[in-house]
């Protein structure tokens, strides 16, 4: 079984706590509501030296911005705008020019066909140097005690310890937000487990019941997925889902497979790719590592600095880092 941890080995990797989403600007949930309407008027704006980039509700994201934005302001001298817009959304205002880049993507092949290799409005930014793993898990403290319970094949044993007033008299598999990229509904079904899907609302409140079970020691099962800040408070060890095979996951609702390991990409508007300057250097050149995400994300989400101070505190610890990606 693997459990994460600090400073672990395994890559800590799809889709925050209260004070984290009220202090980021705009910063919204990721996935359906098409926000685009509340676009910059300084995206792709003809000579100005300005930049904006979408922003998502989860803490990892809010430090890719933070950290790029604070970077353009300071060193290059661009002003920067953040823009609220949800995961599928961000492609159609990517494509339009509402927002010039947008720095963490976990994989939306449909929108990659539709607006990379069909209209080519939008082109690969490359690798943000991220692997995204979407994926269930329990807390460590209950693994140590029931190690069973990391295979998917046991985990209708603890059916009645993972029960909440939520779940209908079933196990409770925590969820974020409906909008994130999730595949739980169709595998319990078609695991046949008895666990019902509950959401949370999103990562914040998600965030908040994982804290609050770990508070009192109780079990639970929840979607989750690296990397993310909150294994350095909540250590939690991963269930093993059947193999992920190429294919598995194409049928919505046929899905009965784990969650694939995405390597997290950055995408910018074509015209602004080619005609950004140093930004868009910049922004391609940005590639950082799951512990430099999580040290700005646990500044933000634990010791509640804004995302400002939080990216200007890693600014002055990391020069050998971001130096490179200074155009």
């Amino acid at each position: 079984m693997t459990a994460y941890h600090p400073r672990s080995p395994a890559r800590r990797t799809a889709v925050t706590a209260a004070a984290a989403a009220a202090g980021l600007l705009l910063a919204t949930g990721c996935g359906a509501a098409d926000m685009t309407a509340q676009a910059s008027p300084y995206a792709a704006a003809q000579g100005a030296k300005s930049v904006t980039l979408s922003v998502q509700s989860w803490v990892g994201a809010q430090a890719n911005t933070a950290v790029a934005g604070y970077l353009l302001e300071h060193e290059l001298g661009y002003r920067v705008d953040t823009v609220q817009v949800d995961e599928v959304p961000a492609w159609d205002a990517l494509s339009q020019g509402r927002i010039d880049a947008l720095l963490e993507d976990w994989g939306h092949p449909e929108q990659e066909k539709r607006y990379v290799k069909d209209k080519k409005t939008v082109v690969s930014g490359g690798e943000n140097g991220l692997t995204g793993h979407i994926g269930w898990f329990v807390p460590e403290y209950f693994a140590q005690e029931h190690p069973d319970v990391t295979d998917w094949k046991n985990l209708d044993r603890y059916a009645d310890r993972m029960r909440t007033p939520e779940s209908r008299g079933k196990g409770q598999l925590l969820d974020g937000s409906p909008s994130y990229v999730t595949n739980d509904k169709a595998l319990v079904k078609n695991l046949g487990l008895d666990y019902e899907v509950v959401f949370a609302g999103s990562e914040a409140a998600q965030i908040t019941q994982i804290k609050q079970f770990a508070k009192e020691r109780k079990p639970f099962l929840t979607y989750w997925y690296v990397p993310q800040w909150l294994f350095e408070t909540v250590p939690m060890t991963e269930v093993k889902l059947p193999e992920h095979e190429e294919g598995c996951d194409a049928d919505p609702e046929k899905v009965a497979c784990a969650y694939p390991h995405t390597p997290l990409k950055k995408y910018l508007n074509a015209r602004f790719a080619e005609n950004g300057g140093q930004a868009a250097e910049f922004l391609k050149r940005f590639r950082w590592t799951a512990e430099d995400q999580n040290e700005v994300a646990l500044l933000i989400a634990e010791r509640k600095l804004s995302p400002q101070a939080a990216a200007r505190t890693w600014v002055e610890r990391h020069e050998d880092v971001w130096r490179p990606w200074i155009p």
